[in-house]
Order: structure tokens, then C-alpha cells, then sequence
């Protein structure tokens, strides 16, 4: 879940708050590691990391794979407090990456017959999409996923946006959110077009994805990411944690100036490690590792997930409101092109303290996975070019 949504947790636009002009403190930055690393390759997105810890960002933590190999590169801290340094096997709130396994579980549930991306919200949650202007009869499954919609964001609410994103957020950490008061909230604004004519991002749309998937798999969404995901890729650092606050072991701390100044010692920089994850549902509540975040989006754009006609309709991507043309929005993934030219596929998300990214080549032959322990310094698209661009 982008919190703040910026309508598009996108590989060129991951994480693009200002960056500030003093910076934080902190330690040298690592070299890379592996054998690709001492050959003196892939400097360039070691100082991409290298750059984001020197703009304010605590940690930068980044794992890459390719033909050569495995690579790491950890710059900055886990933790501001003890020193202590990121380590590649930490483990980080993913966010809106959360969006492209339960993209993977609808598609999975269309592939069994369970249920058509052409089937309204309204079939499957009668009544749930309705008010000011909204209508689930005329919103579809498919547009759920790539964001056609035209559904109200519930993260640009203004009142939610006070209660959580700010300063209030210390007193709400802990809150619960049900799917249906993040609906409700969101059913309390007009739509933002008609479905099908346009495009924005819609936090909304994956918290009713994953009340989609419970009806139709007669199972929780996150029992069915990890009967169909998780267990079957052997991703062990990955999990669902519901409303439990705490981070699994390994982790870091996650950071965040919630929307004040990190110079300032009034407001400064707050550790917002713990935090109830129902504020993002199934828009964005998962945990995960470098090394299983690639493993899932190799798995995944390779086809091993899903039939060739799922493949298909994951891929078939509509272009973003950016409108350069670059980035386009599937089903749950964002094919982005880069400056040289490179194709590559995945997702970023953004909540409290933490910002990632994972993105694969259409072939699987290199991905990459990175995560900054900050929430107000941009950079992460910089270290995606670099990698595949050099």
C-alpha cells in the first residue's frame, strides 16, 4: 500500500518525496559482496545506494541477481540507535508489492473457473461498491487489478490521512481496519471517473481484490497467498501478518519524519517500526526478503504461477497517467522502460518507514530487489536504472 498514494507505485517514481537538504548521519557505506561484486562490477548501483544514504535515507539495502550471480550491497543502518548495519537477509514491510501476489491469486482463481475478470465487484460483494456516484454492477474484476476503475483512493481521505499518516499516527498505530471501513471510507467521495475510461491508482481496489478472493476461494486472501505462493516457492522470509504490529526476525527499524522535517527536533525523524498492518489489508500488509521477492517475480514473469491465457491478461498492460509512455500497469505489475532501453516488470510500494522495489526482465535472467529504511528520501528508481543500465 503506497501509503500517501502517489497513484502509481511505480519503478520510476518509487518513493519520490523530496529529498532533504540536510542529511541524517551515518556510517560507511559497504561494498558489495559475491563474486560478481569483486570483479568490480555493478559500481554504479552500489553508488546509486551509496547516494540515497548520503540525501537522508537511514539504510539502503539492495540484492541482485543475473547470470553471474548473486550481489549485495548494504549501505547506511538498520538501526539509528545501536549502529547496527543492514544485512541482506533482513526483512522489510513490502507494501504495494502485496498488490502483485494477490493480482496472482485472482488470475489463479480465473484459471480454475472460480471466477472471470469480466464479473462484476457487485457479483461477488453485493452492495459493498456503492454511494456518491459509485456502482460495483459497472466495475469489473479486471479493472480492480489494473486500476481502470475509477474507485476513490482510501489513502487520499483527508481525515484517514490525519490519523495515519501524520503525527497522529503514534496514537493510532496500534488501530485496527477492517476491508470494509477502508471501503466505507473510500465510498464516501465521488468516484474518480467512469470505469474504463481512464487511469489512477486505487489503494481501494486490492483491499476489495482480497475481499474478492475470500468469497470466491471460500478462504482468507492471506490463507491463499500462502497455500498458492508462498509455501510452494519456499519463500520462508515472506508472510501475512493481519494486525500483528511486530516485525519477524531478522529486520532493521523502519523510520519516518510523518510529513515533518528530519532537521527539525521538534518533529525529526520517529522510529514507526511497529505498526497494525490492517491499515493496508490487501492493498499492501505483506513482510518480506530481498532474495524471496525475486524468487516470487522470477517465478511469476517466467510463467510458472500462471496458464499462458493468465500470462496473457497479467501482462496486458494500460498506460499510466505519467503519460511519457514508459510505464504501463498490468494486472498487478508495472512494465517500465528504462532510460537504455531495458524492459523490466514488477512493483514498488511504500508505507511507514519503508519503501521497496522489485523488478525482473520478461526473461528472468535478472532481477533485482531493494529497500530504503526511510520514507522521505526518493531514489530507489535511480538504483533500478543502474542496475540494468549501468
Amino acid at each position: 500500500m503506497p501509503v500517501r498514494s502517489t497513484r502509481g507505485a511505480l519503478v520510476a517514481a518509487a518513493l519520490a518525496a523530496a529529498v532533504t537538504a540536510t542529511a541524517l548521519t551515518a556510517p560507511a557505506v559497504a561494498a558489495p559482496t559475491g563474486p560478481d561484486a569483486r570483479a568490480g562490477r555493478h559500481e554504479a548501483t552500489r553508488k546509486a545506494a551509496e547516494e540515497m544514504v548520503r540525501a537522508g535515507a537511514p539504510g539502503v539495502l539492495v540484492q541482485a541477481r543475473d547470470r553471474y550471480g548473486v550481489r549485495n550491497v548494504e549501505a547506511g543502518v538498520a538501526d539509528r540507535t545501536t549502529g547496527r548495519e543492514r544485512r541482506p537477509h533482513d526483512r522489510y514491510r513490502i507494501a504495494s508489492i502485496t498488490k502483485t501476489f494477490v493480482a496472482t491469486v485472482v488470475l489463479q482463481l480465473e484459471a480454475e473457473g472460480r471466477l472471470d475478470l469480466d464479473d462484476s465487484v457487485e457479483k461477488w460483494l453485493p452492495g459493498v461498491v456503492r454511494g456518491n456516484g459509485h456502482d460495483g454492477r459497472r466495475v469489473t474484476l479486471r479493472q480492480l487489478l489494473n486500476h481502470t476503475s475509477g474507485i476513490y483512493d482510501v489513502t487520499s481521505d483527508p481525515a484517514f490521512q490525519a490519523k495515519v499518516f501524520g503525527p497522529d499516527f503514534l496514537r493510532h498505530r496500534y488501530d485496527t481496519w477492517t476491508p470494509r471501513q477502508l471501503v466505507g471510507i473510500a465510498m464516501g467521495h465521488a468516484p474518480a471517473f467512469a470505469p474504463g475510461t481512464d487511469w489512477q491508482y486505487s489503494n481501494t481496489n486490492y483491499v476489495l481484490a482480497g475481499m474478492v478472493i475470500d468469497e470466491a476461494a471460500g478462504r482468507p486472501y492471506a490463507e491463499e497467498v500462502e497455500r498458492r505462493i508462498i509455501r510452494p516457492l519456499r519463500l520462508r522470509a515472506t508472510s501475512l501478518p493481519g494486525t500483528d504490529p511486530r516485525m519477524p526476525r531478522p529486520a532493521g527499524r523502519a523510520y519516518s519524519t510523518l510529513g515533518g522535517d528530519p532537521a527539525d527536533p521538534a518533529t525529526g525523524v520517529h522510529d514507526v517500526t511497529e505498526l497494525n498492518p490492517s491499515v493496508a489489508g490487501a492493498a499492501g500488509e505483506m513482510v518480506s526478503d530481498g532474495a524471496d521477492l525475486q524468487r516470487f517475480v522470477r517465478a511469476l514473469i517466467t510463467g510458472r504461477l500462471l496458464p499462458p491465457a493468465q500470462m496473457k491478461e497479467l501482462t496486458k498492460a494500460v498506460p499510466v497517467e505519467s503519460g511519457d509512455g514508459r510505464n504501463a500497469y498490468g494486472l498487478g505489475v508495472v512494465r517500465q522502460q528504462l532510460s537504455c532501453g531495458k524492459e523490466v516488470w514488477g512493483h514498488t510500494g511504500g508505507i511507514h518507514g519503508s519503501g521497496s522495489v522489485v523488478v525482473s526482465t520478461r526473461s528472468g535472467d535478472h532481477t533485482l530487489a531493494a529497500n530504503v529504511n526511510g520514507d522521505w528520501v526518493g531514489g530507489l528508481d535511480k538504483i533500478v536504472e543502474a542496475e540494468f543500465c549501468g
